[in-house]
């Protein structure tokens, strides 16, 4: 009975964090909203309307009543999926987020595999090879990737590969003659053509992928490269490398059998940090690539002053960042022995 009742404890734990986390994310969206300099209501009605005109459109956006009203009502209309409507667009924001978001994903999904792939072999042989040219050669690479403005990367990547070169498609998520040609299912595009057998397409919008993924996964792979080599140095100076060693264990074995099974857990925290940095901070990159993400959808929003867009938008990457670490705290318990055991105790 104390076993079940201290279960019911943590997950209630678990529950009122994330509840608290939730709130105070709406708190800051909704504070952030009434502190910048800009009037939602002159946004409704222009600069030019009358004091009737403005002080009629308050009332009716909500704006006339004490902050912390407003600021349940906001609570509210989240609560029932309602995250107002856009100006801009004229529709409602979250079916905008729903038209919007998948390319972000798609985008954000093929960076963290190519950053995963590539970022994770490269951290753990710069450790195995510390002081040699490998690790020189990854640590450069890395310090690049930290360094060098991603716009500015985007555009000579479009400069050399798409306009010199002709290897990769250009801006866009597909040519023009395949757009509205298959039904966007998911969102997804490389799912729905491959769904629908349109492989013309596939191909086309795979093309249109492949550049500015890897430029998104070159930032990604020099912070998990890095974090990879950070953990990977740690274990290597452990006393059960060291035996391993002494009893003649090969370097290869000693590595990926022994070192990455007490990394992994690390690593899928880094991973997953990653992934929700890449959904928020795709705007450069959709920009210069002209990616029809949420990423420019909150530019464009924010240049019109569209406040119930650019909050709408806030918040959704704000939610997914908290699912993003309840996953990894799950998987932290699934892989972590030392957690199941604790559950187990428990």
């Amino acid at each position: 009975m104390d076993a079940v009742f201290e279960k019911a404890y943590r997950a209630g734990e678990i529950l009122i964090s994330i509840f608290i986390t939730y709130l105070g994310l709406l708190l800051v969206t909704f504070l952030i909203a009434r502190v910048i300099p800009i009037d939602p209501v002159l946004v409704v009605v222009g600069d030019r309307a009358t004091p009737d005109v403005y002080q009629a459109a308050a009332k009716r956006l909500g704006l006339d009543q004490p902050l912390w009203l407003q600021f349940l009502s906001y609570v509210g209309g989240i609560l029932h999926g309602d995250l107002g409507q856009s100006f801009i667009s004229s529709r409602a924001v979250l079916s905008d987020l729903k038209r919007y978001f998948p390319a972000t994903a798609e985008l954000a999904t093929a960076a963290i595999l190519i950053g995963s792939v590539l970022g994770i072999p490269m951290g753990m042989i710069a450790a195995a090879r510390e002081g040699r040219w490998p690790d020189y050669l990854f640590r450069v690479l890395g310090l690049i990737g930290y360094s060098v403005p991603v716009f500015w990367l985007g555009l000579m990547a479009l400069l050399v590969f798409y306009a010199e070169l002709g290897w990769s498609a250009g801006p866009g998520r597909l040519d023009i003659g395949f757009d509205g040609q298959i039904e966007r299912i998911t969102g997804f595009l490389l799912v729905d053509s491959a769904a629908q057998g349109e492989w013309e397409i596939f191909r086309n919008a795979l093309s249109h992928l492949v550049l500015p993924a890897a430029i998104l996964g070159f930032f990604s792979l020099a912070y998990i490269s890095r974090m990879t080599r950070s953990f990977m140095l740690d274990q290597l100076t452990q006393e059960y490398v060291i035996t391993a060693r002494v009893k003649g264990m090969p370097e290869w074995r000693i590595i990926w059998l022994e070192v990455f099974p007490n990394i992994r857990v690390q690593l899928i925290t880094v991973v997953a940090l990653a992934y929700g940095g890449l959904l928020e901070g795709a705007v450069l990159t959709e920009s210069v690539f002209a990616w029809p993400g949420i990423g420019s959808y909150m530019t464009s929003s924010l240049l019109a002053a569209d406040m119930n867009a650019v909050l709408g938008a806030t918040i959704l990457i704000g939610t997914i960042f908290v699912i993003i670490n309840m996953l990894a705290d799950l998987l932290y318990r699934l892989l972590d022995p030392r957690a199941r055991r604790g559950l187990a105790n428990t």
